[in-house]
């Protein structure tokens, strides 16, 4: 009896072992099972919406994705639709997010129900990098033209940019605090459609992402000024930086993706993989050094303190601009 005992003892311990090793096995097996939603916090036509897009077609031609993966514009409210939204699909296995900028601002700036903190961080793929642009048939060519252009202008001068209280409404603010000048801002739904209308004359200057305006200064459509970065930015050598022009004025673009509060972890190391290997790939590595992107890849517990950090020094520059106007 006793033996028999001893051997069924024997018997359940091997088992539960056996389980215990087998259970990573089965989590590192998870796999969609039905599309993915990758929501854009921007609408169609900008960075955002092409940079998702990139990714979208990445995953699709590297089969790094069991599953489509669905690109859905919520630009709203300056992303509050898609914070909204990705707030609603708490523990959903299937929904990723593309964030910009405005993962931190429009929380800060409008009470939408939405604390960053609760989100669950994936992935950051890149920081993007900003440039002051007019049209290429501006008599402007320096910053110095550019800035007594705008002082002459008397507050009429038209300044393009994607959303209100966003990326590039703080750095235009930047740009007046600076050098004491006052610009008519303009808002558009993506920077596509700020680089058509700087094209097209009806604003005066913008301060795009280089892949928003690309094609147009290839084109010979518009004039970089200078760069918001710490050095010069490679697909643009002759355009000085904002502090080499003496002037300490430097922002970045975060490009990077977020799911709801609740997701399954193996669904989390599931995405999380799947990037990894999307940054390792030679069509993002060229992309990046095309268009002017830093590839910065962050996961987990560090791009959760990064977002954190980021959202406290976008509360100070929004602070700034409400005390300045």
């Amino acid at each position: 009896m006793t033996n028999s005992f001893t051997r069924r003892i024997a018997l359940a311990m091997a088992t539960t072992a056996a389980l215990m090793t087998a259970a990573p096995a089965i989590a590192s097996d998870w796999k969609p099972q039905k599309p993915v939603e990758m929501v854009i916090m921007a609408g169609q036509g900008g960075g955002a919406d092409r940079l998702a897009r990139l990714f979208q077609s990445i995953i699709q031609k590297e089969n790094l994705a069991s599953m489509p993966i669905l690109p859905v514009n919520k630009g709203g409210g300056s992303g509050a639709e898609a914070l909204r939204y990705l707030k609603d699909k708490e523990g959903d296995n299937h929904v990723i997010m593309a964030t910009l900028n405005s993962y931190y601002t429009t929380p800060l700036r409008t009470d939408i129900g939405v604390n960053i903190e609760e989100f669950t961080p994936v992935a950051r793929m890149a920081l993007d990098t900003f440039v002051l642009w007019v049209n290429a048939d501006s008599d402007i060519k320096t910053l110095d033209d550019y800035v007594a252009a705008v002082k002459d202008a008397g507050g009429t001068w038209k300044m393009g940019g994607t959303g209100t209280g966003q990326e590039d409404s703080l750095v235009t603010a930047m740009l007046e605090n600076e050098f004491g000048i006052e610009v008519t801002y303009v808002p558009f739904k993506g920077g596509g459609d700020v680089a058509k209308n700087l094209v097209g004359g009806h604003i005066d200057s913008s301060v795009n992402n280089p892949s928003e305006a690309l094609g147009f200064y290839n084109a010979g459509k518009v004039r970089p000024i200078a760069a918001f970065t710490p050095e010069r930015i490679s697909v643009f050598p002759d355009t000085p930086t904002m502090g080499e022009l003496g002037h300490d004025l430097v922002y970045w673009m975060q490009r990077s993706f977020v799911a709801p509060k609740g997701m399954d972890p193996a669904a989390i190391a599931y995405y999380t993989t799947m990037f990894e290997k999307l940054s390792a790939s030679q069509e993002w590595q060229t992309y990046t050094q095309e268009k002017a992107l830093m590839a910065d890849f962050l996961t987990g517990d560090d791009l959760q303190a990064y977002f954190i950090e980021e959202r406290s020094k976008h509360a100070d520059l929004l602070n700034s601009m409400s005390e300045g106007s």
